[in-house]
């Protein structure tokens, strides 16, 4: 496996930190469509609350997973994050400066790997270089994330030519040429098969090892939160209350790579899964 060199280790990683943040979305009373924003003052539209009193610091470095059902405001509060929408009410911030739209210190990777289909792995790959980057560290710092994620041979395919797991691992190699402080994951490995899930939790981790970057990563999967993640955040709803918040949050225990069949984490497993509302069918 390549290593990281001085033009492609990560930015300094920097902590995450969520203060009281909600977020609620205009919707119409009667169908429940969403508003547009001329519509918000009018009678007949309400609020509906996604998140509310979200409370969370990330440590630099740290690896965190958001665990939580579709529709709970997982990936609401990635995009928050990331600049790519707003909290209701609260703040987010990035070290210790608010969030204020898109952050070069960031870089987001989503389940479709979203890449242009006329353009080379590399060249997909190089769209996400810092501006103004130097031309030849440029090219050295794609090609050595491209030999990271294991397709150096595929380095002049177009995504049409390459497989599923190989374009998401295009897409991964894409956000990392930025060299981000923190690496925003929402559902990055869902889509993929279950035997290419494995493998990108895996190279996941080796690139994390070699540069250890803030990652906050959204998931459904109990077991990946669990392999991945120093905490893993369990969003749902108290009390009847709209809105999803911070329900329980668990501190993974052991180094990683950890052991998948491990006692410790079949344990932290079924807390999980009771978390969801999932029956774990135990037998007595």
């Amino acid at each position: 496996m390549a290593t990281l060199t001085s033009t492609t280790a990560a930015n300094t990683a920097f902590s995450v930190r969520f203060d009281g943040l909600s977020r609620s979305f205009p919707v119409e009373k009667k169908r429940g469509r969403a508003a547009s924003t001329t519509d918000v003052a009018t009678p007949a539209w309400g609020e509906r609350t996604v998140l509310r009193d979200i409370d969370l610091t990330i440590a630099p470095g740290e690896v965190v997973a958001i665990l939580g059902t579709s529709g709970c405001g997982k990936s609401t509060l990635l995009r928050i994050a990331g600049g790519l929408d707003t909290a209701s009410t609260g703040d987010a911030f990035i070290g210790d400066q608010p969030v204020a739209g898109t952050d070069g210190r960031t870089a987001i990777g989503f389940q479709e790997p979203r890449l242009l289909p006329w353009r080379s792995v590399t060249d997909n790959v190089a769209i996400g270089l810092p501006p103004g980057t130097d031309k030849k560290a440029g090219a050295e710092r794609v090609a050595t994330l491209i030999d990271l994620v294991g397709l150096g041979e595929f380095a002049g395919h177009r995504p049409r030519e390459i497989s599923g797991g190989m374009a998401q691992r295009t897409s991964l190699a894409r956000a990392l040429a930025r060299n981000p402080g923190v690496l925003l994951l929402d559902e990055p490995f869902g889509a993929l098969d279950a035997l290419t899930r494995l493998k990108m939790q895996d190279l996941l981790l080796d690139i994390h090892r070699a540069a250890p970057t803030t990652v906050l990563l959204v998931t459904h999967d109990v077991d990946e939160a669990l392999q991945l993640a120093d905490r893993v955040i369990l969003l749902g709803r108290e009390d009847g209350r709209d809105g999803s918040t911070i329900v329980e949050t668990l501190t993974v225990p052991g180094e990683r790579p950890r052991d998948r069949g491990s006692a410790d984490l079949a344990e932290l497993r079924g807390r999980l899964l009771d978390g969801l509302g999932i029956d774990r069918h135990t037998r007595r």
